[in-house]
């Protein structure tokens, strides 16, 4: 038997969960998008909410201040946002500016009425629900960043798994 067809075989027979178990990209430090959920959350204390949707699972943890937000399909993490506690113009602008630095200038995907032509009357159609800053980084094929801020979180920052969230959105009509 030739080393391929053996090298073969010995990957063909590895069991399914460690297949499945990838990591797109380690997001603050310890959440694996893509990987298990389960084996994510082993050991941390219990989440603070759990909301499900069918194959679609939403925990929240808190991170000192603030909270993050694991989102799973079918076991898999999708997405993983952190709630920053204080959200002002000045956390916006650092997130920005950092992510910025990194990955580049990104695409502004924001949303505001038409009379929010001044930082701070789109400040105020934030708080009041009326518009939202939303700015996006595609650094990878298989994941990509949104900052946001928004009246429901605040300024948040998300990490998702591109393929998986377009399968969850494609076989989900409400969402997590």
């Amino acid at each position: 038997m030739t080393l391929w067809a053996l090298l073969w075989i010995t990957l063909s027979a590895a069991p399914p969960a460690a297949a499945e178990e990838q990591c797109l990209k380690q997001v603050f430090g310890r959440y694996c998008l893509g990987g298990d959920l389960e084996r994510a959350v082993r050991g941390q204390p219990a989440p603070l909410g759990r909301q499900s949707n069918g194959d679609s699972l939403a925990l929240v943890f808190a991170d000192d201040a603030d909270k993050l937000y694991l989102l799973a399909y079918k076991g898999q993490i999708y997405k993983v946002v952190r709630a920053y506690a204080i959200s002002t113009q000045l956390r916006f602008d650092d997130i920005y500016n950092d992510l910025r630095h990194i990955y580049g200038e990104g695409e502004d995907d924001s949303r505001f009425p038409s009379y929010a032509n001044a930082p701070a009357a789109r400040l105020a159609s934030i708080r009041r629900g009326e518009g939202r800053a939303v700015h996006r980084w595609k650094p990878s094929p298989e994941w990509h960043i949104e900052l946001s801020w928004t009246r429901e979180l605040g300024v948040s920052l998300a990490y998702i798994a591109t393929a998986l969230d377009a399968e969850r959105t494609a076989q989900t009509e409400g969402g997590l």
